[in-house]
């Protein structure tokens, strides 16, 4: 860091779901020490605080249950800023039911999710 708290050698993140919460604290964190971001969320219009701010933020739509939009997010990524160095996947998908009570295909949902 130099002496304005930004990186000497930023970094280039894809942080998922940064509309709200952790992902969006992540991202502004991530982006006020000078470092680059692809910034995701199922509405990216929900990022335009972010993007407004700061050019080295780009914003792109991701639901991380279609592999076309992990596809173009990738890619996005890749032409925006020539590489990914960091990738979070801050996708949260709640369950309250004893495990016995789950179905299949309701932990399957869940556990897509993290991958």
């Amino acid at each position: 860091m130099n002496s304005d708290n930004k990186r000497v050698n930023p970094k280039v993140w894809l942080i998922t779901s940064c509309s709200t919460g952790f992902g969006r604290a992540l991202a502004e964190d991530v982006l006020q020490k000078g470092d680059s971001l692809l910034a995701t969320a199922r509405k990216p219009e929900q990022l335009g605080v972010l993007t407004d701010h700061y050019s080295v933020a780009k914003a792109v739509r991701l639901d991380v249950t279609s592999s076309q939009d992990i596809q173009a997010a990738v890619d996005a990524a890749i032409a925006t800023f020539g590489y990914i160095g960091v990738r979070v996947n801050n996708v949260g998908r709640g369950l309250i039911a004893a495990l016995k009570e789950v179905s299949d295909g309701e932990m399957l949902y869940r556990v897509e999710g993290y991958l």
